[in-house]
């Protein structure tokens, strides 16, 4: 019968786990290689690294939405390519801002409200399916609002939500199912200074409120780690750099090895923050300078 039956998800194993996973596409091309990773359950990582790294391509392995072309790879206890990838990505949780906008603008169209754009995360569909929710889902969608910080949108249109309500409201639609895994791939892109700090405050909130859901994070800014991250994963040129407990990984060696130019790093309650080391002249330590 295959993996793909059983329980939903398995806990007999790690959340995430990959053995010498590779990915390679036409022309040989490498987007990961060699990746050996463990993502514990409840455990809160952040991915960092440069453009073309292998970052997005990782989250898409833990997705359950890619297969490696080399090494083993395990989701919710249960082997890729040995698995009903469909099955697998019920118990899986998206934000990602690059997958959002057509179902966005069907969601617009249609004159949803924030409320009813979290209901569609229960069925996974752009419009609602009003005979499959109950009074259980109308309560969890409330809730779930309410722990994003956003009860008071429930009846607000989404089209005139700002861009820090559609965040957190994103993020509350991918908690509908009550997925094992949340994966957050850069969901702070486009917001302002209020907008980002406030889905940061939610992130950590759903953190703490949640001890048992785990996280994996993708972003480019330091800032943007969230408090509640407990361990972090480097990559450079489609391998991994560093990976373990944040406070041991992230350092400002790390990092100035990560994105190849000098850096120091400092961290302030609980938060991250980063600049270029600048020499007596003004450069930003950037090879040949800046001129």
């Amino acid at each position: 019968m295959g993996e793909g039956r059983g329980v939903w998800p398995r806990r007999d194993g790690a959340a995430v786990e990959l053995v010498g996973v590779g990915v390679r596409v036409g022309g040989g091309r490498v987007l990961v290689d060699e990746v050996d990773w463990r993502v514990e359950f409840g455990g809160h990582w952040v991915v960092l690294g440069g453009n073309g790294a292998g970052k997005t391509t990782l989250l898409g392995i833990a997705g359950a939405v890619r297969h490696p072309s080399s090494g083993v790879a395990s989701v919710l206890g249960h082997r890729l390519g040995r698995v009903d990838m469909r099955e697998l990505r019920r118990h899986i949780g998206l934000v990602a801002v690059g997958r959002r906008l057509v179902d966005e603008e069907l969601m617009e169209e249609e004159g949803l409200t924030a409320h009813e754009v979290v209901l569609t995360g229960f069925t996974g569909t752009s419009a609602p399916l009003w005979d499959r929710y109950g009074g259980a889902e109308h309560e969890r969608a409330h809730a779930l609002l309410a722990d994003l910080g956003c009860k008071d949108l429930a009846d607000r249109p989404f089209a005139v939500c700002s861009q820090g309500e559609r965040a957190r409201v994103r993020v509350a639609r991918a908690l509908m199912p009550d997925p094992a895994l949340l994966l957050l791939d850069e969901p702070f892109a486009g917001l302002d200074l209020p907008g980002r700090e406030d889905l940061i405050a939610a992130v950590e909130d759903l953190a703490r409120a949640h001890p048992s859901l785990t996280t994996i994070l993708v972003t480019h800014h330091l800032e943007e780690v969230p408090a509640t991250t407990t361990h972090a994963l480097l990559l450079r040129d489609a391998r991994v750099l560093a990976s373990g407990p944040v406070r041991e990984t992230l350092t400002s060696a790390t990092l100035s090895a990560c994105f190849a130019r000098p850096l120091t790093l400092g961290h302030l309650d609980g938060r991250w923050h980063v600049r270029a080391v600048r020499d007596g002249g003004g450069s930003s330590g950037r090879p040949g300078g800046c001129r």
